[in-house]
């Protein structure tokens, strides 16, 4: 199992740096990790937030590839439907050739209305079009279908998919599942079955909600206001263009999640000790090949950023490493 960052580059107005030394920092912070000893680095996308989310993760990806020699490189996710399979599949093979093959491309359907209306897609097909997205850009990428080819072949692709019948249909696709909810373990492993996979096959990967720090009630405190600001926006995303209203998240509400469990499930703010025994319980018995966390919450001061990526790349990895010498 191999740990990395995750990266969406929110820079939000309340805490907002000028643009470009904003991701001059992110490139940097990105190369610190992995001269620490971090595994790999992901990025996401999403279009038109006031935050500045990440909007061409493939982009961003050359970029790190340029920086880095070592980390894998990964999308979770590069939203498919937006894209023609062509483009997606010769940006991809671009990018495996900057970085010497260390490429994972992780694709999923999306869901912002506003996003689907700038790009001229159907939402309403989003699901079938990311399948057939899948199937397309690894023809191109595995069958000479784009030139320059890539390095890997096969090549290592994932679905972002949620849900049961989602981790289904990863399944009967091939790919990877970017989801780590041990609930989806099995339908996954019988889409594998119906798609004509080996079940053994099943690869999982994903993001955790977790942040290292050395005094974790303290930086929760720090880190509240950034974490209000990222999952309410995530909401406010999912009713965007509805015509209605998302309900947002009080910090008071966000402090009680804490403390208790609930349908509101906050950011763990964890030793690196602790991390770690957190990370075996939530990926005791999958098929975990990568596990990722938020880098960054929604610009949260750099100093806590800048120890979590220190005590991720080492302390957390290095006593994941020693629980799992594999």
């Amino acid at each position: 199992m191999k740990l990395g960052l995750y990266f969406d580059l929110r820079n939000p107005e309340a805490w907002r740096r000028p643009w470009a030394d904003h991701y001059a920092q992110t490139l940097e912070w990105m190369q610190g990790a992995e001269n620490l000893g971090a595994e790999s680095i992901w990025v996401t996308e999403h279009h038109f937030f006031e935050d500045g989310y990440l909007p061409q993760p493939l982009t961003l990806a050359a970029a790190i590839a340029a920086r880095t020699r070592r980390v894998r490189i990964g999308t979770a996710v590069l939203l498919a439907p937006l894209y023609p399979a062509v483009s997606i599949a010769e940006d991809a093979a671009l990018v495996d050739l900057i970085s010497g093959g260390r490429l994972e491309l992780g694709l999923g359907a999306g869901y912002v209305r506003p996003e689907f209306e700038a790009y001229g897609a159907d939402r309403s097909k989003r699901f079938a079009t990311c399948d057939a997205r899948i199937l397309e850009v690894r023809d191109l990428l595995e069958e000479g279908g784009v030139t320059p080819p890539p390095v890997q072949n096969p090549f290592p692709l994932w679905a972002g998919y949620l849900g049961p019948r989602g981790a289904r249909r990863a399944g009967r696709l091939g790919t990877g599942l970017l989801n780590l909810n041990p609930d989806f373990l099995e339908p996954y492993r019988q889409g594998l079955a119906e798609g004509g996979h080996d079940p053994r096959s099943a690869r999982m990967g994903g993001v955790l909600s977790l942040l290292c720090a050395d005094d974790p009630e303290e930086a929760f405190e720090r880190v509240l206001p950034h974490l209000q600001h990222q999952l309410n926006t995530y909401r406010q995303g999912n009713y965007a263009g509805s015509g209605r209203e998302a309900r947002l998240l009080s910090l008071d509400e966000l402090r009680s999640a804490r403390r208790a469990s609930g349908p509101i499930q906050p950011l763990e703010v964890l030793t690196a000790e602790d991390a770690a025994r957190r990370i075996r319980e939530l990926t005791a018995g999958l098929p975990a090949e990568h596990v990722y966390l938020w880098a960054s919450v929604a610009g949260m001061p750099d100093d806590l950023v800048e120890r979590h990526i220190e005590l991720t790349s080492t302390t957390l990895r290095e006593a994941l490493a020693e629980a799992d010498p594999d």
